[in-house]
């Protein structure tokens, strides 16, 4: 049974993302950092359904708490190694440039781009060292166009299809792929406060995404049918590019 680590795995996207990986067979490595109800609430869904699962608690932007955990845990995991990776946390703190305060900028670069960094870095070279790997990063419809309000997001989620285009190149000869998923407007609590009804008319398929159906996307990337997809960023939108 492979070993697939989902960070910011209790609600929304990652939630699905644990579901889905646990239903393909995967063992999956539940990561949170607060929420010790929703993450025992994915971990029951997926026991309830006869999967396996673990909840691993840390912070993705904290080195060193990212290096304890993943110690902690491949010392009592002796001989195992996590194959898959999510890179899924990430947080929103919107506003426009000009009343964005130091805080909101490094906190969303912190999340969503240092934890990629983190994380990635601590379970790349068992990857490499085994001859394979599958790294799927969760980038966003910001990250590819920009949106006003997202400066702080919009930078670190560009910032991590930037890595993930390089990170690719370097790790593909020992078949670790690195791929992207853009997410467009979801149905999670990522999305609260919008005017849902007005960005709908703007939608193609006029319609906001189920998690599901980007968990189904990420299910294929880290499938062997994949093998031969890496470097991409694979919007997941609805149609809203322009």
């Amino acid at each position: 049974m492979r070993n697939a680590l989902v960070t910011g795995g209790g609600r929304g996207i990652g939630r699905a993302v644990c579901l889905r990986l646990a239903r393909e067979g995967f063992h999956v490595l539940v990561n949170y950092v607060s929420n010790d109800a929703a993450a025992r609430e994915v971990l029951a869904c997926i026991q309830a359904e006869g999967g396996s699962a673990e909840l691993l608690k840390f912070d993705v932007g904290d080195p060193s708490a990212v290096a304890s955990a993943l110690a902690d845990w491949r010392a009592s995991h002796p001989g195992e190694s996590i194959e898959v990776l999510v890179n899924n946390a990430g947080i929103r703190r919107d506003s426009l440039l000009l009343w964005l305060g130091s805080e909101e900028w490094n906190d969303v670069l912190r999340t969503s781009l240092g934890g990629f960094y983190n994380v990635t870095r601590e379970v790349l070279q068992d990857m490499v060292s085994h001859r394979f790997g599958r790294i799927v990063n969760m980038a966003s419809l910001s990250g590819l166009k920009g949106l006003p309000g997202q400066t702080n997001y919009s930078a670190a989620k560009g910032g991590l299809i930037a890595a993930t285009k390089a990170l690719a190149q370097e790790v593909a000869p020992r078949k670790v792929t690195v791929n992207a998923v853009a997410p467009g407007f979801i149905k999670t609590d990522m999305v609260e406060g919008l005017d849902v009804e007005a960005l709908k008319k703007d939608i193609p398929a006029r319609r906001f995404g189920e998690p599901e159906e980007v968990a189904a996307l990420v299910a294929f990337l880290v499938s062997d049918e994949a093998a031969y997809i890496t470097g991409q960023v694979i919007s997941i939108n609805g149609g809203l590019y322009g």
